[in-house]
């Protein structure tokens, strides 16, 4: 069944976002993999392509699209195993905190060029001691002058070591609790005191540039500041990680989908005592039970997609999508590795990349632990 969001247009965009991700980016990710790094070009053909910063208004360089757009460039990218490069941070996340809280100057200043891909963005959140906290970041921030001088660490940056601006969590007065928080963007070329710690080894996505970041006295323009004042930080981070946090589901849907896709194929033409693999009913009942789950998952994915096009998805619906989802993902994948017996757990099958990928969207954006805490904490207010 089709759902509302996905109109004539939106479909005829997802079929050409489909066949880029299909025939540009997969065929490299294998590369990417071995240098734990994609490379610097791609994120210019990606604008080329118009797969950055659809939603955001022409006026700023964007395609001018809806969330529907993201909906879907974030979809096709998770079905297609394209993680070398995190579009949902670069265009998803950082790109709407500058629409929402940048100034006129900030806005004409550096979307465009996140549009075309000439600067990559990163937000950066956790540290060494705090990661799903944001209220106990270290990293801050002291006013001088018409600067803001910047000391800290920052640790799991998704597109870090490409990065040109970043959307850093400080602390302008650690007196003040969340009160106390602000995001200033930086811009990292040859930038005095900031620098870049090692590619992090990961289990999965090991493409994508994740990566330590470190101030040391960094001094930015108090002009780079987003907001009118400090201290809105924490506001403004609640208010859109309902955002990030629909992505992260939408693109689990996608690897969901995905692990079916690569099974049935798989189970169609294994061969085991004498038949397909598919003929036994095991085979199929486990299919059955997969293709279900991923289809519950997708429609209440779908029906937070629409409340987002509206303006009404809660803080709590985004994180029983974001739990939900990447939870069952999870267990699909496993479920589908089983499917292919030995060749499952060898990572020239996509199955298995699947299995070492998914299981860090149980973590990101907020761990799963926090995403019912946030549910139960609704609960309670409605007593």
């Amino acid at each position: 069944m089709t759902p509302a969001w996905m109109t004539e247009d939106i479909a005829l965009f997802r079929d050409t976002v489909r066949k880029v991700f299909e025939r540009e980016f997969a065929p490299l990710e294998e590369r990417w993999r071995r240098q734990h790094l994609a490379d610097r070009s791609v994120w210019k053909q990606a604008g080329e392509m118009g797969l950055l910063c659809t939603s955001i208004p022409e006026a700023y360089g964007g395609a001018g699209g809806t969330f529907a757009h993201e909906a879907v460039v974030a979809y096709e990218q998770g079905r297609a195993l394209v993680n070398s490069f995190s579009i949902n941070v670069h265009s998803g996340i950082v790109a709407h905190y500058l629409l929402a809280y940048g100034s006129e100057a900030q806005k004409l200043r550096w979307l465009p060029k996140m549009a075309t891909g000439e600067l990559v963005a990163a937000i950066a959140m956790s540290e060494p001691g705090a990661g799903s906290d944001l209220q106990a970041v270290r990293t801050s921030a002291v006013r001088d002058g018409d600067e803001y001088v910047i000391d800290g660490a920052k640790t799991f940056i998704t597109n870090g070591q490409h990065a040109d601006l970043v959307c850093v969590v400080v602390k302008t007065d650690a007196s003040r609790g969340a009160k106390g928080v602000s995001l200033l963007m930086v811009e990292t070329a040859e930038l005095p005191g900031f620098r870049r710690g090692r590619l992090l080894e990961k289990i999965g996505q090991h493409g994508l540039d994740t990566v330590e970041l470190f101030f040391d006295s960094v001094r930015v323009p108090a002009a780079n500041l987003l907001g009118l004042e400090e201290g809105q930080g924490f506001r403004q981070l609640m208010q859109q990680l309902a955002r990030e946090r629909l992505l992260i589901a939408v693109g689990a849907a996608g690897m969901m989908q995905r692990a079916i896709d690569e099974t049935l194929a798989y189970v169609a033409q294994r061969q085991v005592f004498g038949q397909p693999l598919l003929a036994m009913q095991n085979t199929r009942f486990k299919l059955a039970e997969c293709q279900t789950e991923t289809t519950i998952a997708q429609t209440f994915v779908d029906a937070c997609i629409e409340r987002q096009l509206a303006g009404t998805l809660d803080v709590p619906s985004a994180a029983m999508a974001k739990w939900s989802t990447t939870d069952k993902l999870c267990r699909v994948v496993d479920e589908c590795l089983q499917l292919h017996g030995g060749y499952g757990y060898m990572t020239e099958y996509p199955i298995a990349r699947l299995y070492a990928d998914a299981r860090v969207l149980r973590i990101l954006g907020g761990t799963n632990e926090v995403m019912k805490e946030l549910i139960a904490r609704s609960m309670e207010r409605s007593l």
